[in-house]
């Protein structure tokens, strides 16, 4: 049974395939004011290589501009581009640059609407090694104006989850605070990719891509500060990104793929819905199913 009434306005490609380069991955969207949409992605011959570079398009009337570089790196390969706008105003890039994922390193930039232009590429934390500030994730804006960054670090033994905070609307953050994590209980490497809301002032919660066949969840009651140990929910995950927004009325909408096995296939993108701050959740859409690779 549905729990919200979900209508497609308007589908539209932003761009033909292979058009512009051979493949892209990691979309990451923000809205601006006057219903203003944004996104950007990586793409390149190829993940991991060296000349993938972070590309964007904006959508107004109705219509997607044409990509263009964003920002690169160049000679290092770029890597899984987050927008986040504080205010619906400004707009702040993050994305990760380094040849492996264990020596990422966090850059930013930010964008002048009025000139459609970025500006230069900036470490977010200078010295930094695996990366801070969002991983893939938008970052959200507290009830005490606080910004909050899921994050997470994977090294090749072992996947972790933390958080970062900003109270300059995400140009700086302090330390970052670690999401507790029982690893005996764990088969595989752990948990990243969190997704993140606020249900009631203080009271953050977030679900996480983990390899363990199931999304994990973790709860926050001092803004973010403190967590609780994660822990497994019944919503199958198959290792693979998730995103996740809260409604005005306090809905939630995760978008997932939700099939049972570490590394499973990713032909089945579905919308659930819960109305009980993420405890249940009921399928709404399937987004996207792919016949060919069951």
């Amino acid at each position: 049974m549905k729990t919200i009434n979900l209508e497609t306005h308007l589908h539209q490609k932003i761009f033909d395939e292979d058009a512009y380069f051979p493949q892209c991955h990691a979309s990451t969207l923000v809205r601006l004011e006057n219903d203003i949409l944004m996104c950007a992605w990586f793409a390149g011959t190829h993940e991991k290589h060296d000349d993938t570079a972070i590309w964007y398009s904006v959508f107004k009337d109705l219509r997607w501009s044409p990509p263009k570089v964003a920002c690169d790196t160049l000679g290092i390969p770029c890597w899984n581009p987050v927008l986040f706008s504080p205010d619906q105003q400004k707009v702040l890039l993050y994305f990760k640059s380094g040849k492996t994922i264990p020596g990422w390193k966090t850059c930013f930039s930010t964008y002048d609407v009025t000139c459609d232009t970025w500006s230069p590429i900036k470490e977010l934390v200078q010295c930094d090694i695996g990366g801070r500030g969002p991983v893939k994730n938008k970052p959200i804006k507290l009830s005490d104006k606080t910004v909050l960054a899921p994050a997470s670090i994977e090294t090749k033994d072992s996947w972790e989850a933390f958080v970062d905070l900003s109270t300059d609307d995400g140009f700086t953050w302090g330390p970052f605070i670690h999401v507790p994590l029982d690893r005996s209980k764990l088969t595989g490497k752990g948990i990243i990719q969190p997704s993140c809301w606020e249900s009631q002032p203080g009271h953050v919660h977030m679900l996480l891509r983990s390899t363990e066949g199931c999304l994990f969840r973790s709860d926050s009651t001092d803004f973010g500060m403190t967590w609780c140990e994660a822990y497994p929910t019944p919503m199958a995950n198959n290792n693979s990104g998730i995103d996740l927004t809260m409604l005005s009325d306090g809905t939630l909408l995760l978008l997932c793929n939700p099939l049972a096995e570490n590394w499973g296939k990713r032909n089945l993108l579905t919308l659930f819905s819960s109305r009980d701050n993420g405890h249940t959740w009921m399928e709404e859409m399937i987004i996207e199913k792919d016949e060919q690779n069951k």
